[in-house]
């Protein structure tokens, strides 16, 4: 069964960054899609980016373009989410998800991380 560990959450100022990353394991076949969703207190969880490992295309949300960026590492089947610019309002419970094809549609995704906090203070 597929596994993702994600690491790199953590409390920062605004204005600074993070790097997320989001180790898969336990699956044997070649084309794969990462997504990241966040879920911010008393909202639900939405899409902030996601990238196909198959071919290298990946997607950002309006709402983090241009501070947010997603890598891949495919030889350490991890996938990145480089936080820069940091604002109060990403405050949220970040989760990496596993599916056959990219897309921010929580359904699209079969397996789902434990989840990562940041925090960023004011």
């Amino acid at each position: 069964e597929v596994q993702l560990v994600e690491s790199g959450g953590g409390l920062v100022q605004a204005g600074g960054s993070l790097r997320l990353a989001c180790a898969a394991s336990g699956f044997t076949f070649d084309g794969y899609a990462i997504g990241w969703f966040r879920r911010a207190p008393g909202k639900e969880r939405e899409g902030v980016s996601c990238i196909s490992v198959s071919d290298g295309s990946t997607y950002v949300a309006d709402s983090v373009k241009g501070r947010f960026t997603i890598s891949s590492d495919n030889a350490k089947n991890t996938v990145y989410l480089q936080m820069n610019s940091l604002k109060p309002e990403d405050t949220a419970v970040y989760f990496c998800a596993f599916g056959r094809r990219m897309s921010m549609v929580i359904a699209a995704y079969d397996y789902w991380g434990q989840g990562t906090q940041v925090t960023v203070s004011s």
